[in-house]
């Protein structure tokens, strides 16, 4: 069962898609048991859909799993209202906090399996997100940006940016990039703010990925790793490109994110019953 809600966000309606737990015959899940929760985060200038309909297989294989997934589009893409990039990356943030707050009024959420999912510009906003909202108590990066600026300069290409005036804007594809957008970028660094989240986090990406480094990945595992609190998992989709896009990838990346959310929902339940 599918919903298409919107969600507010200070001025700015955010378009999002609310996928409800199926069983093996694919009717939605009637009795309201304290479900978990996915929440996906799309990357640069990309919609709730993803390239190749990414998001929206993801969501429908993860509630087939039992989660309740909820898959969103920041202000200026897809389908919601406001200007891609208005405020830059604080308010990609704010926003993710906005449909944090809708989904904890959701009276089936289980509030202590609260996963975030992040595609690259996503990823990166995940893991600032995440910093800053303790809610948040899973994190999962696929293809995750490390360096916005850097990494979103190298995808508009270095000569197009060269092209920004001070106080203006360039048009990407029919959206309009503001200096204050780039300025935002390089204001948030992932790898100095990731170390305040002390949850659990799996890091994918693919080894032909010619958007967004896959050196980036084991980069991300070793900052985790140097938390005091919380594991960091690292998975590789051989051959696959930044958006997963062969049936294969797709699959692989689903499967090693759904085995691992399963591998540490049973470790907490085993290590609660010990402790009990």
């Amino acid at each position: 069962m599918e919903h298409a809600i919107t969600i507010q966000s200070d001025d700015v309606e955010l378009a999002a898609t609310l996928h409800y737990p199926t069983n093996q015959s694919g009717a939605a899940q009637v009795d309201c048991q304290r479900w978990p929760l996915i929440i996906i985060c799309h990357g640069f200038i990309g919609s709730r859909i993803g390239v190749d309909r990414l998001f929206v297989k993801a969501a429908r294989e993860f509630s087939s799993q039992g989660y309740l997934v909820l898959r969103f589009d920041y202000g200026g893409c897809g389908e919601s209202t406001g200007d891609y990039g208005a405020g830059g990356l604080d308010v990609l943030i704010e926003q993710t906090r906005s449909v944090i707050d809708y989904a904890s009024t959701i009276h089936c959420v289980d509030l202590s399996r609260v996963i975030l999912v992040g595609h690259s510009l996503g990823g990166a906003a995940a893991v600032l997100t995440a910093a800053r909202d303790n809610r948040i108590k899973t994190l999962v990066l696929w293809s995750a940006v490390a360096h916005p600026h850097n990494d979103i300069v190298r995808i508009v290409s270095k000569s197009e940016y060269e092209k920004l005036p001070i106080g203006g804007a360039i048009d990407h594809h029919g959206y309009v990039l503001t200096s204050q957008f780039f300025d935002s970028l390089s204001q948030h660094q992932p790898f100095e703010q990731l170390r305040k989240f002390n949850g659990d986090v799996l890091v994918i990406h693919g080894t032909a990925d010619d958007t967004i480094p896959v050196d980036y990945a084991p980069l991300y595992q070793k900052m985790f790793w140097m938390r005091s609190e919380g594991q960091c998992e690292l998975e590789l989709v051989y051959q696959a490109d930044h958006t997963y896009s062969t049936t294969g990838s797709a699959k692989e990346l689903f499967e090693k994110t759904g085995n691992w959310l399963t591998f540490i929902q049973k470790q907490k339940k085993d290590w609660n019953d010990w402790t009990i």
